[in-house]
């Protein structure tokens, strides 16, 4: 994706806050997402920029905003459907009028709410959701626990690994689930048990979202990859490791996964992520992508340098007014496959994709030990503690732990971006 304009590190917002140094939506920015004001309120699509929300209907209305006629509702699909024509318009149209000096200042100053006051929810209607398994490190990490001899299953280096999830279950950030229940097994115990899951878990991912879909029995070319993915969020796929441990053979993921997946409100454009694409290679000696998973595109420039943080606040902390403590950092660049080559295998078999699902990259584990994505990395499948503020301890979360996901693009010569906060706590079971 070439820059332009947009890209501008120079140009400030009209919009103060959005002009910060430390700003996740910045006019470089300006992501996507679907927001009411207050309660009772219609939804509404929105943009992000600074600490405001630009409602797209009301803009639109006072003039100057004429591609984002096909950006009203109460949910992004449709746009997401246009393709990346439109979208780029819009993106270009709303930089211009957002931007220090626009004639839009003072007409588009009634369309700006304050994002600390409006309600989010997801921002399309999900059909489908599959999560991949796209980090090397977190497979071979997590392989090492079941298999010490051999983590990785033999596939691994092939194709992305994936499985289909629950959309129903798919939540924005904010929301608030119960402990789940299942069945579990003990290594020595002769049968299972049935109850609340006591290795509850988060995963530190990023998804993306269709934009134009394939019809049945087509395929998504490998060159044409980027042009079927409207952007990037921040995705957290809860895992009760217990109950998936025991369940997960011979079919896979289920019970352990199908509870909970919170999703960050924001949807930050592939447009918006174009300064931060990098090179995407293979460690010497893995075998090459076959074919169509091939690109020299995708070589160059498939990888995007996304940094993404977990942190976690615990009932505790809250009530001490003690802030939240990082467990992790890590990078998107050190993903195994790149999401062209994630949604080109998706639909290799001819399955249809839709504008508004959402593929989950799964858990982004860097190659070092502090980069591990996940408690089940951190704690060595609960063998360890992990040290938090106040001196308590987690291996896995307890019931009122806050898990809040972040995310950010930064590099010389470009604007910082951010994708905000992707935020889930856990309750009791039922």
């Amino acid at each position: 994706m070439p820059l332009d304009e947009t890209h501008d590190p120079s140009h400030a917002s009209w919009v103060d806050s959005a002009n910060a140094t430390d700003a996740d939506f910045p006019i470089q920015n300006l992501p996507f997402g679907v927001f009411r004001p207050g309660p009772g309120e219609a939804w509404r699509t929105g943009v992000a920029i600074g600490d405001r929300i630009l409602d797209l209907a009301r803009a639109r209305a006072s003039g100057g905003l004429d591609a984002a006629a096909d950006c009203e509702g109460d949910s992004l699909n449709g746009f997401m459907s246009r393709g990346p024509a439109a979208w780029s318009a819009l993106r270009l149209a709303l930089s211009r009028g957002l931007r220090r000096g626009s004639g839009c200042e003072t007409p588009w100053r009634d369309a700006l709410v304050p994002a600390a006051q409006a309600e989010v929810r997801l921002p399309a209607r999900i059909g489908d959701y599959t999560d991949f398994y796209a980090s090397i490190h977190h497979a071979t990490t997590v392989g090492r626990f079941m298999r010490p001899d051999n983590p990785l299953m033999p596939n691994y280096k092939w194709m992305p690994i994936a499985y289909h999830g629950r959309a129903s279950t798919v939540v924005a950030s904010g929301h608030a689930f119960p402990r789940p229940c299942g069945q579990i097994k003990g290594a020595d115990f002769p049968e299972p048990a049935f109850g609340p899951s006591r290795r509850l878990d988060y995963e530190l991912e990023l998804g993306f979202f269709v934009g134009p879909g394939n019809a049945m029995g087509s395929r998504i070319a490998i060159g044409d990859a980027e042009r079927h993915i409207f952007g990037m969020c921040l995705v957290n796929d809860w895992s009760a490791r217990d109950i998936q441990g025991w369940e997960y053979q011979p079919l896979g993921p289920f019970l352990g996964k199908s509870f909970a997946t919170s999703v960050s409100p924001w949807v930050v454009t592939l447009d918006a992520l174009a300064p931060f694409r990098t090179g995407w290679t293979r460690p010497a000696g893995d075998p090459a992508p076959l074919a169509y998973l091939d690109d020299p595109a995708n070589r160059a420039a498939g990888a995007i340098d996304i940094s993404i943080e977990a942190w976690l606040d615990t009932q505790a902390m809250r009530q001490a007014g003690v802030a939240a403590a990082r467990l992790t950092r890590s990078s998107f660049r050190h993903s195994y496959w790149t999401i062209a080559q994630m949604i080109v295998h998706h639909t290799a078999n001819g399955c249809a994709l839709n504008p508004g699902d959402l593929l989950g990259t799964g858990t982004q584990s860097g190659p070092t030990a502090a980069e591990a994505g996940s408690l089940l990395e951190l704690s060595e499948a609960g063998r360890r503690d992990i040290a938090l503020p106040m001196g308590q301890v987690r291996r896995f979360l307890e019931d009122g732990d806050q898990v809040i996901l972040r995310a950010y693009c930064e590099r010389d010569g470009a604007r910082r971006i951010g994708f905000g906060e992707c935020v889930g706590k856990v309750l009791p079971a039922n």
